[in-house]
């Protein structure tokens, strides 16, 4: 079938605007705190994360999508056909599906990571090392965020690694650790191998959520970014909580896993987040089964992917 034959929902114009207008709501403590450091030169080991390793700026978070087959109807719908990935109705806009067709593989390869998360057991007692294995064997100044002070000593650093090990599955974690550390992993994983290493225990998996979910913007629709990037900041504050940084200010109290109590308050916030990670990640499963699925009954895909 065409495009065109395509089910889509219809919004009015009334109800649009009052969905674009809560979304900018929504993302603008995000985005203005995000600029006032920026204008200041300055960085929030959190919050600034979200930007400098995901490359999705702050502008492009604050620009509602309602995703596809939405049309939005009115002319104020008609500066939406000056962004990549819309076309018009005649009077009103809509995503266009056709815009998948350079980025088949990329969407099959989110999919597969994504299936492969949800289906596999949890990896547990990790006890977020990776920002550990990070920093094993550097001084302070040598460190990736030499900003943020360490709250243990090198030699601390290095004696938690050695005593209970690393067993990292995210290759986006793993590919950062010092050369020391590399060796002492459980895996040694790749790009090539996440499909079959990627778990729900790991907290960049959790963060990855936003990832996929902005990677097909505008065809997924925004609310569903935005619940996957403060579900990240969640992941991320764990993953600073348990790093060996200095987390005091920015208001965070350090969760020790040097210790067997932290450790254990540890694996309490990853089964929290994990129980939140869920419910989200077979949404975006949903949203972007549906995007191909979309796309092969398009007649623009000419093979099944």
């Amino acid at each position: 079938m065409s495009t065109e034959s395509l089910a889509h929902t219809i919004l009015d114009e009334t109800t649009w605007l009052a969905e674009q207008a809560r979304h900018r709501e929504r993302v603008q403590p995000w985005v203005s705190g995000r600029l006032e450091r920026q204008s200041r030169g300055r960085k929030h080991a959190i919050e600034d994360f979200l930007f400098d390793y995901y490359p999705y700026s702050p502008g492009k978070l604050a620009t509602w999508h309602p995703g596809y087959p939405v049309v939005l109807e009115g002319q104020q719908s008609q500066p939406y056909l000056r962004l990549s990935g819309y076309r018009s109705t005649g009077d009103g806009a809509t995503a266009d599906i056709a815009w998948l067709e350079p980025r088949r593989a990329r969407l099959n390869a989110a999919i597969s990571i994504l299936d492969g998360a949800a289906a596999r057991p949890p990896v547990t007692g990790c006890f977020g090392l990776h920002e550990w294995a990070m920093t094993y064997g550097l001084t302070q100044e040598e460190l990736r965020h030499a900003y943020l002070p360490l709250r243990v000593t090198p030699a601390e650093v290095s004696a938690t690694v050695d005593a209970i090990g690393l067993r990292c599955t995210h290759m986006d974690a793993f590919r950062f650790f010092t050369p020391d550390a590399v060796p002492l992993n459980e895996l040694q994983p790749t790009r090539d191998t996440q499909p079959a290493l990627e778990q729900p225990g790991c907290l960049h998996a959790a963060m990855d959520l936003y990832k996929y979910a902005f990677w097909f913007s505008p065809l997924v629709p925004s609310d569903l970014i935005m619940d996957c990037f403060e579900n990240a900041v969640s992941a991320r504050e764990i993953d600073m909580r348990a790093s060996p940084y200095d987390m005091d200010p920015f208001g965070l109290e350090p969760i020790r896993v040097e210790t067997a109590e932290g450790r254990r308050e540890y694996a309490a916030a990853q089964q929290d987040l994990m129980a939140s990670t869920a419910p989200l990640r077979a949404r975006l499963i949903t949203a972007l089964s549906g995007l191909r699925q979309a796309d092969r009954e398009s007649g623009t895909s000419a093979t099944p992917g």
